[in-house]
């Protein structure tokens, strides 16, 4: 019996490398695909070129920005969802706070000078505490998100979000929601009101991890992500 697709939507300035720990370790699972997402103007546009490019069904983990493109993709394909992970992600739309935040980011990413993705300054609000001497998951994280750079960067933040929860309410399949509990960027009370309201009963917050989960704690994320794979199909 073939392995099933796991589609990896990767967040806002990732690509594959934030996914590099998940490709390598559930390969003897799935057969693992990360869609490019820096292309399109809309979340409706990245769920469709997803589609386009997918096998007729397959699982589908969608990461922070990611989370709302997989959101998108039950929206528009729910017969094609064998089964769904969220991680480090919301189903709600902005506040007027936080889209008044991303606005003034987008803003500044516009202004002339060098752009630092994701740099050590701003580094404490995506990775626990206890990670910010890990050089190497540092400089991982700054070489993607500078490799990706300013336009999408521009692009991505600019995305409108919309409420996910009816769409993955409606869906009858295995779903799963993972955290860190110290995520800075989308917190762990989020993904509990979150589990809540879709009807989500697997909900793993990893201890001493931040917001980039599949690259802070891959051993935790990808047992999450291999338990889940493994749960029969049909049921939530």
């Amino acid at each position: 019996m073939p392995l099933p697709q796991l589609i990896l939507l990767p967040g806002l300035l990732n690509d594959a490398e934030l996914w590099r720990d998940q490709i390598a370790g559930l390969a003897d699972v799935a057969r693992l695909f990360v869609p490019d997402l820096t292309r399109g103007e809309t979340i409706r546009e990245l769920a469709e070129s997803v589609l386009a490019d997918a096998e007729p069904t397959f699982a589908v983990a969608g990461f922070s920005m990611g989370g709302y493109v997989a959101q998108e993709i039950a929206r528009q394909a729910p017969d094609r969802i064998e089964r769904l992970a969220l991680l480090d992600t919301s189903i709600r739309v902005d506040s007027p706070e936080r889209a008044a935040r991303r606005l003034a980011l987008t803003e500044a990413a516009r202004k002339s000078g060098e752009f630092i993705g994701i740099g050590q300054a701003i580094m404490k609000s995506y990775i626990d505490a206890s990670r910010l001497d890990d050089h190497d998951l540092t400089g991982r994280i700054v070489a993607m998100t500078q490799r990706l750079g300013r336009k999408v960067f521009i692009r991505q933040n600019s995305l409108e979000r919309e409420d996910g929860e009816a769409a993955l309410r409606a869906l009858r399949v295995p779903l799963a929601i993972i955290c860190g509990e110290n995520d800075q960027i989308t917190p762990a009370a989020g993904h509990r009101e979150m589990a809540r309201a879709i009807g989500c009963s697997h909900l793993l917050i990893i201890p001493q991890a931040g917001h980039m989960t599949p690259m802070e704690a891959a051993g935790p994320v990808n047992g999450a992500l291999r338990h889940w794979l493994e749960r029969p199909a049909g049921h939530r």
